[in-house]
């Protein structure tokens, strides 16, 4: 039997990250909800591991009314004090507040441009970016930078460039498997038959 050639990071023998990287890491989005839970995790990821927000997604998914934008814009600091109680989160207040503040700023932005799904691809005309890539990565680039400055100016926090390349890397906005990666071909089938 031949064995699958991953990219290093889902390869270490943990069975949620490989799931993880095999079914989502890369497949494009197109929902503004599954966008709002993707800035949502990646801006609780500051600092961390994505190991360590993967394991707790379920919990975020019910602190924030599983990703809801309008049910989680109108949280209050009653709800920012229960969360900090909250085990299935990291209990970071900074990013509690940030989560909820996004979403005020996303509903904003839905309100200008009709979603954030619109945003988001217009940035790269429709179709995932398909770049050759072997390690190392880059952690930032011109893209994700003028992407994390609007952003910034929008109102948005938790989402520099570094964190802005994570989520677009995460939501297929550009495709960075590996090129030896099993998923690379097939992910890059998805981008092609995208419609913007």
């Amino acid at each position: 039997m031949i064995e699958r050639r991953r990219c290093d990071w889902a390869d270490k023998g943990d069975a949620l990250m490989t799931k993880y990287h095999d079914e989502e890491w890369g497949v494009p989005l197109r929902d503004d909800r599954e966008w709002y839970a993707k800035l949502t995790l990646d801006g609780a990821q500051a600092g961390l591991s994505w190991r360590t927000i993967l394991y707790r997604r379920e919990g975020y998914r019910e602190a924030f009314h599983d990703f809801d934008v309008a049910r989680v814009a109108s949280m209050t600091a009653r709800d920012v004090e229960r969360l900090m109680k909250f085990e299935g989160i990291i209990r970071n207040r900074q990013k509690i507040e940030s989560a909820i503040e996004n979403a005020r700023a996303f509903q904003t932005l839905q309100a200008e441009l009709g979603s954030f799904d619109r945003y988001i691809w217009s940035a790269v005309g429709g179709k995932p970016l398909q770049p050759s890539r072997m390690p190392p990565w880059p952690a930032t680039t011109p893209l994700s930078d003028a992407i994390s400055k609007d952003l910034k100016k929008r109102g948005f926090s938790f989402v520099g460039s570094t964190i802005v390349y994570a989520f677009m890397q995460a939501a297929g906005v550009i495709n960075d498997h590996r090129d030896d990666c099993f998923r690379k071909k097939p992910i890059a089938t998805l981008g092609r038959r995208f419609k913007p």
